[in-house]
């Protein structure tokens, strides 16, 4: 017998009782305390239950969802190689929009840059500082335009069917998180389906829609960003001297302009990205730093011929200077893996 039942038999026989020691006029009188008593009691024990249960099973609290800024410090600047603009600004971004509940909008935050550049990699990292459960948290949701987005004929479906996902996300939780890769191969159109939770104050459905998170990761803008960095490099700057101010405008006209799912949007005309963070290219340094990361994750300690084989393995441009690295540290854990083989 459960315990909320228990204890409605237990009032049950204490009202019989005083019904025959006490007049009809006291005993309705105690009834109604009594009655009261017994409403309160069972909502604590619901209480109780739905407590322990969070304990256990993932809820939209502060037991299962983190704001842990250190850690995220942490990685951004120990396992992501040669970003400094993407920890100064996605740290200082996301702390200012979970220190200030009333912001009145949910945060957007754009990532560009070449492929192998890290963006994936940064948005996992938010996702594991963020959530007790990262990537696997029933809060975080993932969309891969080639796998969720794949047909130019239907765009109508899939805004319709997103928003529905969206607001059936905050319903459950307002902290939520929505990741959105390859947005340079989603069909024109489709991403106008966050407008209306994304804008300022959305006021519908009586959901707050203020408290989410969402990154959008392209390819789109990455030729304007390594234009920048290579410029720099010809006048013998030091890459850690570039600032968002540098690359932001680039990124923005490209993103608007290039064929891709942010081209001509809403929600870029509506200014409703707050901030736009571009990736480097990596550099031939950069992607030793990332062979080394990978022997030490499999258990290996970094051998010099090792790492210089990895990362010489790889194609550089331009290609007279061999500089950046055409696919930055993308096919760097397999090639580990058939030279550990070899050797």
């Amino acid at each position: 017998m459960g315990r909320i039942e228990l204890t409605r038999i237990l009032f049950f026989l204490l009202i019989i009782a005083l019904n025959r020691l006490m007049p009809c006029y006291a005993f309705e009188a105690i009834s109604s305390v009594v009655s009261v008593i017994g409403a309160a009691t069972v909502s604590m024990v619901a209480l109780g239950w739905n407590a322990a249960k969070c304990r256990m099973y993932e809820c939209c609290d502060v037991r299962w969802i983190e704001s842990n800024f250190t850690g995220l410090n942490n990685d951004l600047g120990d396992r992501l190689h040669g970003q400094h603009l993407v920890k100064e600004t996605v740290l200082k971004t996301l702390k200012g929009h979970l220190r200030y509940k009333n912001s009145g909008k949910a945060l957007v935050m754009s990532f560009h840059g070449w492929t192998g550049s890290g963006k994936n990699y940064a948005s996992h990292m938010i996702a594991e500082n963020l959530y007790k459960n990262g990537l696997k948290s029933k809060f975080v949701h993932v969309f891969v335009s080639t796998r969720d987005f794949m047909f130019e004929d239907r765009v109508d479906q899939y805004k319709a069917d997103l928003q529905e996902r969206i607001q059936k996300a905050i319903k459950e939780c307002p902290r939520s998180l929505f990741i959105f890769d390859e947005i340079d191969k989603m069909p024109e159109g489709v991403i106008d389906a966050l407008k209306p939770f994304i804008d300022h104050n959305p006021s519908f459905d009586d959901l707050d829609y203020t408290r989410a998170i969402y990154i959008l990761l392209s390819n789109t803008g990455g030729k304007e960003i390594t234009k920048v960095a290579f410029e720099f490099w010809l006048e013998g700057k030091d890459r850690n001297e570039l600032s968002l101010k540098d690359i932001e405008p680039l990124i923005n006209k490209g993103a608007f302009n290039e064929k891709g799912g942010l081209s001509k949007s809403d929600i870029i005309q509506k200014n409703l990205i707050d901030i736009y963070v571009p990736f480097l290219p990596l550099e031939k340094k950069h992607v030793t730093l990332c062979v080394e990361d990978d022997l030490r994750n499999k258990g290996y300690s970094p051998k010099d011929f090792i790492v210089q084989q990895v990362a010489g393995q790889l194609e550089y441009y331009p290609s007279e200077f061999q500089l950046f690295s055409t696919t930055g540290c993308k096919r760097v854990s397999s090639k580990v893996n058939l030279m550990i083989d070899d050797d």
